[in-house]
Order: C-alpha cells, then sequence, then structure tokens
C-alpha cells in the first residue's frame, strides 16, 4: 500500500451548517459538557476511515497512459499521467482510500452533478474525498442524508488540477495527441463535516457543469468515512518532519494534525500535550492543545533538536499524551536536520512556506517601473502595466490611444528618461506599508518589459544606467530594515520577457506596431542564452545581493528554477543568522510554497498554503491615470476582501501602483491608513490566526477565524443589529466570555436551537466598522 504524505494539499476542508451541530455545542449540550468532561471515561479507540468504493458512479476517464490512450478529463482532451498515480488502496496524509484505475477506457471520476452516493450506515465525523477541480476552481453544495429523513448541507470543492500541486501531484499531462505537457497537475482533499449524533445513509454531490472546455467541473475520485468514537477520543494524522524552525525556540519542527474523534471536549485541564521521540534526536518544545471541540481539528508544531548528521532518518513516534495516558501515537521515519538541498524536485518538496509567512496574512504589493509613464488602460478591463504588450495589437484600445497620445513614432523604450523616480521617498513608502498594518511587502524588481530596478550586471537596462539611475530595490529594502525592521521583504520578478531579442514571450523582439519595422531593446545587448546568461543570474543577483524573504516569480516559462532555487534556500538556511524564505507557484517547475490566484478567490478553506493578490484600482496592478478615486477599493472592500481570504487560510497582497515620478496617489495612501486602522483595533482576529476546521463562512456575512487554544472569532461583515444569532456550532461553553473587538465590554450570549445568540447593544455597533469582530474568550 502506498503512503502519500501532505505536500501541498490542495483540496478545500469545508463545514456543515447549523444542522450539523456536533455534542456539547448544541443548546442542549452546552452546559452538559462539563459533567461529559468529569465523568467520561478514559479515551477510547478512534474507528479506522472506511473508504467507500465509487466504482458504479464513475462516469469520466480523467487518466490515460503513454500505451493506453483515449480519456478526456476536462472536455479537451487533457488526462492525468497514469504513471504518477497510483491505483489501488492508498494512503493519503494518512487516510485510506480506493484510488480508481488508469487501465484503458476504464472510468476513474465522478464528474459532480447531483449523484447520490449510498454510504454504509453510521455515525461519522466527516467524509473526505479526493478532488480536482477543471477550468478553475470547483465548489458547491453536498448534502447528507440521514435515516431519519434529515439532511446538512456543507461545501464540497477541488482546486484547479493545473493551478497547483496536490498530494496526489504529477509533474506533467498528457495533452489531446498523447505527448506530455510539462505542467504540474493535481488531485487534494476535500473535507465534509457530518453530524455524528444521526446516522447517515447517504450524500448527494454538489451540481456542477458536464466536463466540457471552458466550464468548470469538479471531480470526485475517491471517498473515506471517519467514523466517530463516543467518549473521549483523539486521532494522530500526517505526523511528519519538516525543514521549517520554529521561530520561538530555533528547533526543528515535526507538524501532526489532531483530531478530535469523539463526543467530549478537550479542554485545558485535560493536559494533552505531544512529544516526539527518536533516536539521537529529543523534544524540546512539545506542543500543546487546550481546547478542541468534538469533530474539530488542530495542526501542532513540535520542536526537535538532534545531534544527528543532517538528513539522518530514523524511525519515529509522534505521542499524544492527556489526561495521564497515552491517547493517539503514530509511528513514522523522521528525517532529523536539515540537508542544504539539491537542484531536483524531490529535494526542493521538503521546504514549505514559513511560519512568519503563515502568520502575516497580509501584505502590500507595489508595481512599478516604466509602464508607470504611460500609465493607461481601459478602467476595469485591462492591466495598465501590460500597456507595451497591448499597444500591438490594432483592436485593443492601447493601440489607438498610444498613436494619439505619442505618435506612431514613439517607442516604448521612449517612456525610459521619464521614469525618473524624482519624488520617490522609501522611508514614506515603508512606514505607510506599516501603517497600513501589512506584515510584508513585495516590489516589481523586474516586470515583462524587461526594465530592472536595480543594479544588475548582465544588462545596461535597469534603472540605474537609465531613468531615474537608482538602485530602487536598494534603497527601498534598507529603508525598509532601517526603519520598519519588523515588516518581511520581498522581490517580484518575471522569468519571461515581452519583446526579449533573445527569448521573446511574445514571439518577435520589439518592433513599431504600426509599421512593423524593428526597434531597438534599450539597454540589452542580444546573443545570450536568456537562461544561463540572463534570467538565472539576475534571480542570483537578487538573492545574494539584496536577501529577499520572499521570491514572487511570474509566468513561469524556460528556466533554472531547480538550480536557482536550492541556491535560494541554501543562501538563507546557511546565514549566520539563518532566515526562512519562500516562493511562490509561478517560477516554471512543479514545486512551490503557495499558489497565487489574483484578483479572485477560493470559496472553501484551502489547506494548502495560498495568497490572493489584486490592485486597490478595479482591474490593474499598476498605475492607470484613467481611473478615478471612486473606481478604486473602499476601506470597506479592503477589509471584507482580508477577513474572507484569511478565513479561508489564504494571504491577501494588495496592490498599489505608484506614479513614474515615485509619489504614491493619494487615494491609495488614504485607504491604506484606513486599512491600518481597522486592523489596530481587530488584527489579533487576523494575524497569526488560521481557519475553522469546521467551516470558513456561514452565508454572506460570517466568517471564521482561531487563535489557537486562545479564543474563536466571529467577522460580521454586515453591521449587526440588536442581536447577532449565528447558526453555526460555534465552540462555546459555559464559563467563555464574549466580547466585540473595539468595544470591549462582555456581551450576553445564549445558545438557542443550536445558535449562538449575541446580544448586541447599540455603543457596540457605533464602536465598529467594516466588519464587526465578536471574540469568543475560551475559559482557561
Amino acid at each position: 500500500m502506498g503512503t502519500y504524505p501532505r505536500r501541498q494539499v490542495l483540496g478545500t476542508a469545508a463545514g456543515v451548517a447549523a444542522a450539523a451541530a456536533l455534542p456539547l455545542t448544541s443548546a442542549t449540550a452546552a452546559h452538559a459538557g462539563e459533567a461529559l468532561t468529569e465523568h467520561a471515561g478514559p479515551w477510547v479507540p478512534v474507528p479506522e476511515p472506511v473508504p467507500v468504493p465509487l466504482d458504479g458512479l464513475y462516469d469520466n476517464d480523467g487518466i490515460d497512459t503513454s500505451s493506453a490512450r483515449g480519456g478526456d478529463f476536462d472536455g479537451s482532451g487533457y488526462t492525468f499521467p497514469g504513471e504518477e498515480l497510483p491505483t489501488g488502496r492508498v494512503e493519503v496524509d494518512g487516510i485510506p482510500f480506493l484510488f480508481p484505475s488508469s487501465a484503458a477506457g476504464a472510468k476513474n471520476n465522478i464528474v459532480a452533478m447531483g449523484q447520490r452516493i449510498e454510504l454504509p450506515h453510521g455515525r461519522y465525523l466527516s467524509a473526505v474525498f479526493l478532488t480536482s477541480g477543471s477550468y478553475g476552481n470547483a465548489s458547491g453544495s453536498a448534502t447528507v442524508h440521514y435515516t431519519d429523513g434529515s439532511t446538512s448541507t456543507a461545501g464540497l470543492g477541488g482546486a484547479d488540477w493545473y493551478a497547483a500541486g496536490g498530494s496526489l501531484s504529477a509533474p506533467y499531462r498528457y495533452q489531446p495527441d498523447g505527448t506530455k505537457d510539462q505542467h504540474g497537475v493535481g488531485i487534494g482533499t476535500s473535507e465534509v463535516w457530518l453530524d455524528p449524533q444521526r446516522e447517515a445513509v447517504a450524500l448527494t454531490l454538489p451540481v456542477t457543469n458536464p466536463a466540457q472546455a471552458g466550464r468548470t467541473s469538479l471531480h470526485v475520485f475517491a471517498l473515506s468515512l471517519q467514523p466517530a468514537a463516543q467518549g473521549r477520543a483523539l486521532a494522530l494524522r500526517d505526523a511528519h518532519s519538516t525543514n521549517s524552525l520554529l521561530e520561538s525556540s530555533g528547533a526543528q519542527s515535526v507538524e501532526a494534525t489532531v483530531v478530535n474523534a469523539g463526543t467530549v471536549a478537550i479542554l485545558a485541564g485535560d493536559g494533552v500535550s505531544v512529544r516526539v521521540d527518536a533516536q539521537g534526536a529529543r523534544t524540546v518544545e512539545p506542543a500543546r492543545v487546550r481546547r478542541l471541540d468534538p469533530g474539530e481539528q488542530a495542526r501542532v508544531r513540535v520542536g526537535i533538536r538532534s545531534g544527528a548528521t543532517p538528513g539522518t532518518v530514523r524511525d519515529g513516534t509522534v505521542t499524544v499524551t492527556g489526561r495521564g495516558s497515552q491517547a493517539a501515537v503514530s509511528h513514522q521515519q523522521l528525517t532529523l536536520g536539515v540537508t542544504d538541498y539539491r537542484p531536483t524536485e524531490t529535494s526542493l518538496a521538503g521546504h514549505q512556506a514559513p511560519y512568519w509567512f503563515q502568520g502575516a496574512k497580509f501584505g502590500i504589493f507595489i508595481h512599478w517601473g516604466v509602464y508607470s509613464v504611460p500609465a493607461w488602460a481601459p478602467v476595469g478591463q485591462q492591466y495598465a502595466e501590460w500597456y507595451w504588450d497591448q499597444m500591438q495589437d490594432p483592436n485593443n484600445p492601447t493601440y489607438a490611444y498610444h498613436r494619439d497620445t505619442y505618435g506612431e513614432d514613439f517607442a516604448y523604450d521612449d517612456f525610459i528618461p521619464r521614469f525618473t523616480a524624482e519624488k520617490f521617498d522609501p522611508r514614506a513608502w515603508v512606514e505607510l506599508f506599516r501603517d497600513a498594518g501589512a506584515q510584508y511587502h513585495v516590489l516589481t524588481s523586474k516586470h515583462h518589459e524587461g526594465f530592472a530596478l536595480w543594479d544588475t550586471k548582465v544588462s545596461d537596462r535597469n534603472a540605474v544606467k537609465m531613468g531615474p539611475k537608482r538602485d530602487l530595490v536598494r534603497e527601498l529594502f534598507d529603508a525598509s530594515r532601517r526603519y520598519t525592521p519588523e515588516l518581511h521583504r520581498g522581490l517580484y520578478f518575471s522569468m519571461p520577457e515581452w519583446f526579449n531579442p533573445d527569448t521573446p514571450w511574445m514571439g518577435h523582439a520589439p518592433r513599431n506596431p504600426y509599421t512593423l519595422q524593428p526597434v531597438p531593446y534599450t539597454g540589452y545587448t542580444a546573443g545570450k542564452d536568456y537562461v544561463t546568461q540572463y534570467q538565472a543570474p539576475q534571480m542570483l543577483e537578487l538573492i545574494h545581493g539584496y536577501d529577499p524573504e520572499l521570491i514572487w516569480c511570474d509566468i513561469g516559462g524556460a528556466n533554472d528554477s531547480l538550480h536557482v532555487l536550492a541556491e535560494y534556500f541554501n543562501h538563507a538556511k546557511n546565514r549566520r543568522r539563518p532566515v526562512d524564505v519562500t516562493i511562490n507557484d509561478r517560477s516554471g517547475i512543479a514545486f512551490h510554497d503557495f499558489t497565487t490566484p489574483e484578483y479572485t478567490t477560493y470559496e472553501n478553506t484551502v489547506v494548502a498554503k495560498w495568497e490572493s493578490s489584486r490592485g486597490l484600482d478595479p482591474f490593474s496592478y499598476g498605475y492607470n491615470r484613467a481611473t478615478p478615486d471612486d473606481g478604486y477599493m473602499t476601506a470597506e472592500q479592503v477589509v471584507r476582501n482580508l477577513v474572507d481570504i484569511v478565513s479561508k487560510n489564504g494571504n491577501f497582497l494588495l496592490d498599489i501602483g505608484p506614479r513614474a515620478d515615485g509619489t504614491i496617489p493619494e487615494i491609495m495612501q488614504t485607504r491604506l491608513r484606513e486599512t491600518g486602522r481597522w486592523l489596530r483595533v481587530n488584527g489579533e482576529a487576523i494575524y497569526d490566526t488560521t481557519y475553522w476546521s469546521r467551516m470558513a463562512q456561514l452565508g454572506e456575512d460570517l466568517r471564521f477565524t482561531v487563535r489557537p487554544d486562545e479564543a474563536f472569532y466571529i467577522h460580521s461583515l454586515a453591521k449587526p443589529s440588536a442581536r447577532l444569532t449565528v447558526e453555526a456550532p460555534i465552540p462555546i461553553r459555559s464559563g467563555d466570555k464574549v466580547t466585540m473587538l473595539g468595544h470591549g465590554r462582555p456581551l450576553t450570549w445564549t445558545l438557542s436551537n443550536g445558535a449562538l445568540v449575541i446580544d448586541v447593544p447599540e455603543a457596540a455597533r457605533k464602536a465598529g466598522q467594516h466588519a464587526w469582530v465578536f471574540k469568543v474568550h475560551w475559559r482557561a
């Protein structure tokens, strides 16, 4: 049996609606919880997950092999490669599944169109699916049916198979002609919570679309059910060593997921902790779980130290104890210490998003370059930073705009002298980012136009030799380190360039779009190997010369990213004071630390780390002079986006576009400062929080975040009335206190028919704005 550990799981973890409230959180059990805790017996065993055969429902052939063709996963003839996927019984993140066959002609996934899946009758905590989406992230509502005729609903989703790797991932897919498309594809997990108080009999899948080109469809490959244990029970999932270091102690982190698989809440008095034992290693920082309601999960980090040679593999034991006895145990092979990275996918796969990045939540993106001079695009329709590319097309409005404004003989590179940065004040920039409540910033070191904002030695096409005659990256980073050292610093880097004469992304070197005659690529000497003599050396210049903690690549394409990223990670790891750095999913290889949807978000929680980016502009990252002030996002929209994204395990990278002279438009400064004022009051519900494992949202207006072992937060995106009713299984019990951030005074709360009802006085309603955050203070 193959075992597939958590590696950038791309599935969504969705939760139940109010009808699926678990014990000890309903109206009848809230006050009985203490009695149950006191009189319940010792730890009871957790039933094994139950894989559910889906053979009779498979209706799509989405997996091919080199010798067996004929599949069509997405309606365009593309398929997963069977050589890279398992068949039969397989463990994914510690959960057993029955994975379908990739034999010729065999159907191997269900396209979700409302099919009913009959379940073995029983009481379950959750249903875990292996899913993926075609033509986008797919999701919808699944319905669970119980023997008493009642139902509950929950979100079920799958991330786009082409957008990210998952627990089951492949480095390529088959094209319609049978050749390999060298782009990673993946299958992830999606979890639906069930009510263990009722006996489940069936589950109805969401209705999405048939598998057709251009239409988003949800594909289901396998299903496994987690039965509920009656009593006090904990399960341990996906225990594994990592290459990450704990910020508090610098110890190597071993991660695991602790699941309350029983019907009794875990409280501080239970003394639940997690430790690791392995020959040559010792636990120096155990993890503790002080609050975990039935059905909830806690991702924990245990710190270990070892005297073994880094990279030594040893048998290890991860143990959960509580109430004086062992509650759960997992035997795993652990890699002790962190070796240098090698330029292979396997070696890089040991890297993950740093803990600082996972906790930061909010960053500022800065698109600034030669495109900031023309700074024009049809408002809300096109990216202004794509001006040079868009002016090539006679059917694009930019083509006519450029001709009418600058004339047909005015080349794009003629804008370079006008990119002056004369009013650029890097200290003012970074202090604005700090005041906005951001935790990191990411500057475009080089966009698709190929103009570098640092002193690159491999080309004169840069801001030191031309235009500003200044190293803009250096100035920003120096100011950030001096005046806002608490901020993390990152750089965007475009892998290809539109019209680089050696490897033009758009298929041709620079030319006059009106006459089609060649024009110079100013400052660049042609004749290089684009990747090895230009792209990779530039990335290494940034790594060694500027020490970015985040590199935000774009587009992908031809690359030497295996070598560059190995060097990046080793350079950061082997410094006198090691730094955890991170990379996104656009460097042209399958490996990544986080995914990057832009101008969109996910509908449900995505367990793998992700970051959504967008501009304050309605549809542009670079400054667009055509956008009126009232076209920009309001502070309320910024806050709502931030809350929504964070509740689903994402970060929000909000973009600003400075003018060519280095000034940040006043409307952008205003919006950032307004956001910062909200975060100064409510930031504890954002920074260093995690998603609620049962659900991300309830309806249009409610979102949830958790500060593990400390507090639970309810975010109301609409101004509440005198009573806020939350029809979800909120983890609250007698003795807990509820307040509203910014108001402070305790609020009266009750449980009624499974719903939490909070009395919200007028003073509290007036104290909030944009999003009203209610804090459940968990009793120690």
